[in-house]
């Protein structure tokens, strides 16, 4: 197939999608995508690893198969550096966060969770927190600007963890605090930020929630993420990537959204097959969308 490459790019090519959930089809696409592309960079907005893998050594050998020897193979064969740019999501549990750091030590990835680290003259942060969830693992769920949850989610003190956290933390910290210390480390104008929660009421964060309801009050359908949503208001930021709600594509029929002159993009899809959005640095508005599937 012809992937839809940004018309007239002369900067940083890159490719962004989110959420394989451990698929090892999706995994074969991407390296595919990559291999056939060369692009600058890849990032991946977590929900990474299989939901049935709960052993170190067998989410260690994953993570290496499916990823990090098919990215050494290609920059072996490449004349570029490839860059991956990684964050953990809701639904990996954060016992395995050490393996990440591992690879990023060895330099195979930038595990960039709550880090900035440069990327040819830009700065790349992450950050995978979101706001509390029905789920019952909270590793990655932290309350957003407030102690207030929605009708039917599970509050942050509630359901499970892999990693001991302090009870002050889990009550009193919030996504909005965290993002004041992510804003500090680096220009939010030549900075990419690439955060599992998209910003609350935008078609990034539409949930397939219509008509439902408990104890016969409406459920919100839009699950994003204010604090995120007022700091691109306030910051506009240079990019901002996001996953975490597979369907909102299908329900809103966009991938991408404007806060002032900041583009907000989605690498999801609902579907099985891989959802790519390819961009150069030089042209954002240029950006295209596919979903992979053979």
């Amino acid at each position: 197939m012809q992937y839809p490459w940004p018309k007239n790019g002369e900067n940083l090519k890159c490719i962004f999608t989110s959420d394989l959930h451990g698929k090892e089809k999706r995994y074969k696409l991407l390296i595919e995508v990559l291999d056939k592309i060369d692009p600058d960079a890849l990032f991946l907005g977590g929900d990474l690893l299989p939901s049935f893998i709960r052993d170190k050594k067998r989410v260690k050998d994953f993570l290496s198969n499916n990823l990090i020897k098919p990215i050494q193979n290609i920059r072996k064969e490449s004349d570029k550096e490839l860059r991956c740019f990684v964050i953990m999501g809701n639904d990996d549990p954060r016992i395995f966060e050490d393996i990440l750091n591992g690879f990023d030590e060895k330099g195979h990835i930038d595990y960039v969770n709550q880090r900035c680290v440069d990327f040819k003259g830009y700065d790349i942060c992450g950050y995978s927190f979101i706001p509390p969830t029905p789920f019952h693992l909270k590793d990655w769920e932290k309350y957003d600007v407030s102690r207030f949850i929605d009708v039917g989610v599970v509050a942050p003190e509630e359901g499970t963890r892999t990693v001991k956290i302090n009870k002050n933390e889990i009550t009193y910290s919030t996504i909005e605090k965290d993002i004041e210390d992510i804003k500090r480390a680096s220009d939010p104008k030549n900075t990419i930020y690439l955060f599992h929660a998209p910003p609350y009421d935008t078609d990034l964060d539409r949930a397939d929630l219509d008509g439902k309801e408990v104890d016969h009050v409406p459920l919100d359908v839009h699950v994003g993420s204010i604090s995120i949503r007022n700091f691109i208001k306030k910051e506009q930021p240079f990019l901002t990537l996001h996953g975490h709600v597979h369907e909102t594509v299908e329900l809103t029929g966009n991938w991408r959204c404007s806060i002032g002159d900041t583009y907000s993009f989605t690498g999801v899809t609902s579907g099985d097959g891989l959802a790519l959005v390819i961009f150069d640095t030089e042209n954002l508005k240029d950006a295209r969308r596919t979903v992979v599937d053979s």
